[in-house]
């Protein structure tokens, strides 16, 4: 049976766009010009995946995510331009239970074939999501006003670097990512490192969004930033993170600009086995969690072996059992446990 797919985008050649780029694949296509028009199509039928353009009259893809996802749940991706401020309505669309979000055909010089591929690759991961998985995350309330410092002014009393957390996440991540950030108590001991996988100008969006809710210092990554614990630091979008020992023996993060031959940048594994190089594996707790593909897995197998601590989220828990399944399956996991108990240990972790 042929899966349904709702394109929903006031632009006429946007629908055309996608409808021509997916329509090769034996989807069932449907389509509405506004998120009201989106709204009543999807309380009617049960569609498989929803394309959701942020911009539109009548009703905007924010507000249709909001209903849509309260009365009858289903798999959307946003489909975004790259401005600020479709960066930061995307990011939160994502809050309210949007699954991912794709650039628009043709943005920043990447070609429509190319964009192409990454939407049909979505749609079709997307489409193999149960219902059954979808939830209302529950809105984590802002606890502060955003604040920006340098890490030295807003570091704890002690700056040793006794351990550090690392994460992986991509499709369906930016809803945990919120909720375990915003549980950190003032006082948690360790650094915590995180790969999203996204563009530049919607880390920078998601960076601002979880230093709103975070009692830490949340820092977008950048050259020569010191790795310090109680901090939270964002992988920027376009670049890996990298880390390096200087020779006080401080450890700073720094951008890797080169790709490496890496579909995502940035990556996950750039991070894991970047990390392993300047952490003593012992001190490394590595997690990877909901995401398309097997960024990470290989990393995580490297930590693991040489003595790290390393947990995969769970077939149970996982909107996208893609990339913590292949961790698993190449024996790169120390445990697998659902998203709640993962939280657990990052709380408890010592």
């Amino acid at each position: 049976m042929s899966k349904k797919i709702l394109i929903v985008d006031d632009s006429a050649l946007v629908r055309k766009q996608l409808k021509d780029l997916i329509a090769e694949h034996d989807f069932e296509i449907e389509t509405a010009k506004n998120g009201q028009d989106a709204i009543d199509k999807a309380l009617k039928t049960n569609y498989d995946v929803i394309t959701m353009d942020v911009n539109m009259p009548v009703l905007d893809g924010l507000s249709a995510v909001k209903e849509i996802m309260q009365k009858n749940p289903t798999p959307i991706l946003m489909v975004s331009s790259l401005t600020s401020a479709n960066a930061s309505v995307t990011v939160e669309a994502m809050e309210y239970g949007a699954i991912d979000f794709i650039l628009k055909p043709g943005t920043m010089n990447v070609g429509v074939e190319e964009s192409g591929r990454d939407i049909v690759q979505k749609i079709k991961s997307l489409s193999r999501i149960s219902k059954r998985r979808l939830k209302v995350p529950e809105r984590v309330p802002e606890k502060r006003r955003e604040r920006s410092a340098s890490p030295q002014a807003l570091a704890p009393c002690s700056t040793e670097l006794d351990k550090v957390v690392l994460i992986g996440v991509s499709t369906g991540g930016p809803g945990l990512i919120e909720q375990i950030v915003s549980s950190l108590p003032v006082d948690y001991p360790l650094a915590v490192c995180i790969v999203q996988h996204m563009p530049a100008q919607f880390t920078r969006a998601f960076a601002e969004r979880l230093a709103r809710v975070s009692d830490l210092p949340v820092h977008e990554s950048s050259n020569n930033d010191e790795v310090l614990p109680g901090h939270i630091y964002l992988a920027r979008g376009g670049v890996h993170m990298h880390f390096r020992k200087k020779t006080s023996g401080k450890i700073v993060t720094y951008d890797g600009v080169d790709k490496n031959s890496r579909f995502f940048q940035p990556s996950v594994d750039e991070m894991f086995e970047s990390a392993l190089k300047v952490f003593p594996a012992k001190k490394i707790f590595a997690v990877l969690l909901t995401g398309i593909g097997d960024d990470g897995a290989d990393g995580m197998l490297e930590i693991k072996k040489a003595g790290g601590y390393t947990v995969a989220e769970s077939e149970a828990s996982a909107i996208v059992y893609g990339m913590p399944k292949v961790a698993f399956e190449r024996g790169g996991t120390s445990e697998v446990l659902d998203f709640i108990e993962i939280k657990k240990k990052i709380l408890s972790y010592k």
